[in-house]
């Protein structure tokens, strides 16, 4: 069930005998001041539907907790013990001096409730509303923007691991599919058969993939076009069956024939279990596979007055322009090389693009 923050103050409450340690305009000190307006409960109640079960942590200290976590890059663990050994924390969440902090899976719990819910920005569309309406950083005309990579959690595949995946996949979600003829992927577990050693035999595992894999594509449309209904998750899995089937191979030396092209596709698929992580090549040196966190920062405040989440190929100049959008003429925007040289200048009207 969702527990609620006692509206009066405690005897030793860290904002009232420490609040004017904060400093105006400080995140803390907004947070302290503008708490229950941000994070009301009633924002949260789809999180906890039931109301059997013990009590959460209030709402506005999570969601302040969050929100001082994502600033300082803390993980949940130093978040915490920031709550319970920092005295701008205890101000920004309504705690007293003496109060303890709660376990570090709490927030677990808040991300993956958040996560799964219909409003997963709530808290960051909340703080940009407040920040609005406050005017904290009203003349305050200069945007710093950054990305980080976020690490796939799922294991980077080659070709003939996600055809076979794949397929036993699509003919998994949909039963009509099973009496189409398929070759190696029917084997119980693991890969088909193959000397490693073996060009030629390679090629031969990747070719009758490939067919097997074109031939319950076409399968899915002739059920289509006879009147089937796929549901969103079997056409998703059908239209990833051919995506694999074409992304990393090109036609060998005959009919019907073919084999892994060499290099990488420019928007190579890297996981059938998360299609939409991405390689990364942060820099030249580094290369990884998952997404990029984009942002914009008022460089004073540290207020954060954007944020996008792309697939891990989206180039920061190209994620760029969403960024700033909205933004006031004259504001400057401060970058490194990877925004390019100018060019999306005339996305901030006026401003004026630095690298």
């Amino acid at each position: 069930m969702q527990g609620s923050s006692r509206p009066d103050r405690e005897l030793l409450d860290a904002a009232a005998l420490c609040g004017h340690l904060l400093g105006p305009g400080s995140v803390h000190a907004l947070l302290a001041a503008h708490r229950r307006t941000l994070f009301p409960d009633e924002m949260f109640a789809d999180l906890f539907p039931s109301g059997r079960g013990r009590p959460s942590v209030p709402a506005d200290v999570v969601a302040t907790v969050m929100v001082l976590q994502a600033l300082e890059a803390r993980s949940d663990r130093d978040a915490v013990r920031a709550l319970e050994r920092d005295i701008a924390w205890k101000a920004a969440a309504g705690l007293a001096l003496t109060d303890e902090g709660f376990h570090p899976t709490v927030l677990t719990l808040w991300r993956n409730k958040l996560r799964a819910s219909g409003d997963p920005q709530r808290i960051f569309n909340a703080v940009r509303a407040v920040v609005a309406e406050t005017g904290v950083i009203t003349g305050r005309n200069r945007r710093v923007l950054d990305s980080t990579v976020l690490d796939d959690a799922v294991q980077r595949q080659d070709t003939i691991t996600m055809l076979v995946t794949q397929i036993r996949r699509v003919r998994k979600l949909i039963p009509e599919l099973a009496s189409v003829w398929v070759r190696e992927h029917n084997l119980e577990g693991g890969r088909p058969p193959v000397d490693w050693d073996d060009p030629a035999d390679i090629d031969r595992v990747v070719s009758e993939l490939v067919d097997d894999a074109n031939e319950l594509v076409w399968a899915a449309e002739n059920l289509q076009a006879g009147g089937l209904v796929l549901s969103a998750v079997q056409a998703e899995a059908v239209a990833l069956l051919a995506l694999v089937a074409g992304q990393d191979v090109e036609p060998g030396d005959g009919p019907g024939q073919w084999r892994i092209t060499r290099g990488t596709a420019p928007d190579r698929v890297v996981s059938t279990v998360d299609p939409e992580s991405r390689h990364v090549h942060k820099t030249q040196h580094s290369y990884r596979d998952g997404y990029k966190a984009h942002l914009a920062v008022e460089p004073d405040t540290g207020l954060i007055t954007d944020i996008d989440l792309t697939a891990g190929n989206v180039g920061d100049a190209e994620a760029a322009p969403d960024l700033i959008d909205g933004e006031p003429g004259g504001t400057v925007v401060l970058g490194d090389s990877a925004y390019g040289t100018g060019e999306s200048a005339p996305t901030c009207r006026s401003g004026t693009w630095k690298r």
